[in-house]
């Protein structure tokens, strides 16, 4: 946690945090870790979300969003920068994804927008010297600069999220992830 109180009356606050960027060797390769990752965490439609909360109708978002995320996370934008890197001469390969869950995000927003800066989540896969890799910043480690205990709390429940998603893509789940709270 911050340990200097947000004062949101001043024009400029800094906050200075440590993040625990999180990088896991995997045994597999790019491709498959790349496909088993699309299929646990799928695309979700953006117009498509956009029209459903333009209704108003937060029940039948409730229901779309837990439709597309059966296993709490969609993918809401991928990036591959594979095909401009190789122009250099690059042979690495890598993936960006921004996941997570509309209905999450919402349980911190509603105590600070400014939540959204790290929401969704970058998740990345790559390779390196014939390596792949899933590299993530831990979640709790962002939300916890909020100072909020109720958006330190869903920080928390992220960490266990990308935790129970990581035991599905059979990766090994780092211990700071399924840490117990007092």
């Amino acid at each position: 946690m911050s340990t200097t109180p947000i004062d949101k009356s001043a024009r400029v606050h800094r906050v200075r945090h440590e993040v625990n960027r999180i990088t896991i060797a995997v045994d597999a390769t790019f491709e498959e870790l790349r496909t088993r990752f699309e299929q646990l965490v799928p695309d979700i439609e953006l117009d498509e979300l956009s029209q459903l909360i333009a209704t108003g109708d937060l029940e039948r978002v409730k229901k779309y969003t837990e439709a597309r995320t059966p296993n709490s996370f969609a993918n809401f934008w991928t990036f591959d920068p594979t095909a401009m890197m190789a122009l250099r001469g690059s042979t690495a390969q890598l993936v960006t994804y921004m996941v997570g869950n509309n209905l999450i995000a919402e349980r911190m927003f509603r105590h600070d927008p400014g939540v959204m800066l790290y929401a969704p989540i970058r998740v990345a896969i790559y390779t390196d010297n014939d390596r792949t890799f899933v590299s993530f910043d831990q979640p709790s480690t962002r939300f916890d600069t909020f100072d909020d205990e109720n958006i330190s709390a869903v920080g928390r429940l992220l960490d266990e999220k990308i935790a129970a998603l990581l035991t599905l893509l059979g990766v090994e789940v780092p211990d700071e992830l399924s840490r117990q709270t007092v």
